[in-house]
Parts: structure tokens; C-alpha cells; sequence
């Protein structure tokens, strides 16, 4: 599928850049940064569900006891 995307001039120089130095197309390298960002948040969530029944401590009680214990 082909698309329009919006970078910074100096982000486009540098990929421009480093196309030419790898032989890679910029495409190739946009579509490549998307799907690492896609798996690393894939990874994320997966990790977040596992966690999901994991007891929480809300912030203020972990101040507290940050305080006392005298790390704050």
C-alpha cells in the first residue's frame, strides 16, 4: 500500500542518509521501524495481561512507605 508520512527535515536527511549507506530502500526501513514498534508493543501488552491479577499499590501508600523505611 502506498501512503504520505510527515518527518522532520533532519529525521529525512538522516534516513536518506542511511539508505544510501545500507542499500536499503527508505520504504523498506519505515516499513522495518513500524514493525519492530508494532511487536515491541505486542510484547508489552502480552506482559501487562500475564500481570493483570498481580496486587497494586497505589502511589500514596508507596510513598509512605518509601518514607518510613527512610529511602524518601
Amino acid at each position: 500500500m502506498r501512503t504520505t508520512i510527515t518527518l522532520n527535515d533532519k529525521l529525512f536527511r538522516a534516513l536518506k542518509i542511511r539508505a544510501a549507506e545500507t542499500d536499503e530502500t527508505i520504504s523498506s526501513i519505515v516499513e522495518d521501524a513500524v514493525k519492530y514498534q508494532l511487536l515491541e508493543d505486542l510484547e508489552d501488552i502480552e506482559i501487562a495481561k500475564k500481570r493483570q491479577n498481580e496486587p497494586t499499590l497505589s502511589f500514596e501508600s508507596l510513598v509512605t512507605t518509601l518514607k518510613a523505611e527512610g529511602l524518601l
